[in-house]
């Protein structure tokens, strides 16, 4: 098996010659999987004399994933446990974050506060500061309430709306509908 002409074109748009890619191919590495066998950036330059490593590291993420990447750092990164990140983007909050604040990175509220269908109280996060019910969507939160009601357990109730398809949650809204109506 041999290098696609899709995949010897984007070994060249990231900056490797025809030469080097010839290179390649006689060292062994003649497809996009045996980059797994290849491992690092590092040994890729080892394997392709005049690589640039900065090249090697942009074909050695293409081939394997982003992860080749983070593992060639060898940096580890310890966050305090107070340090809070964003929902929506991931991103990293200030020191002088508050519950409800907006993040500054994409705009949206980054722990939105949501309220518990078993306890009533409500707070930011995924779970309950409270009882430690794993918090439900605002759209499900009145099916939820009816799963409790229905004796269904705390720690069972949002993997089981997760797991329910389209038709099911509308049969659990049309009960829910039946007992306010």
């Amino acid at each position: 098996m041999e290098f696609t002409l899709l995949e010897q074109n984007i070994l060249i748009a990231k900056g490797m010659t025809v030469e080097q890619l010839n290179q390649l191919k006689a060292a062994g590495v003649q497809a996009k999987g045996d980059f797994a066998t290849v491992g690092d950036t590092a040994t890729l330059v080892e394997v392709v004399p005049g690589l640039d490593a900065g090249v090697a590291a942009k074909v050695m993420e293409w081939a394997v994933g982003a992860k080749a990447g983070a593992a060639e750092t060898g940096k580890m990164v310890i966050d305090s446990a107070d340090a809070i990140y964003c929902s929506h983007c991931n991103a990293r909050q200030p020191k002088d974050y508050k519950t409800g604040d907006l993040c500054p990175a994409c705009g949206k509220q980054a722990e939105p506060v949501q309220s518990c269908y078993w306890c009533s109280t409500s707070g930011p996060g995924k779970f309950c500061r409270g009882c430690g019910a794993e918090f439900v969507t605002l759209a499900e939160y009145d099916l939820a309430v009816l799963l409790k009601r229905e004796g269904v357990a705390k720690d069972d109730i949002a993997k089981r709306l997760r797991g329910m398809d389209k038709a099911e949650k509308d049969a659990l809204w049309s009960r829910a509908r039946r007992m306010h109506g």
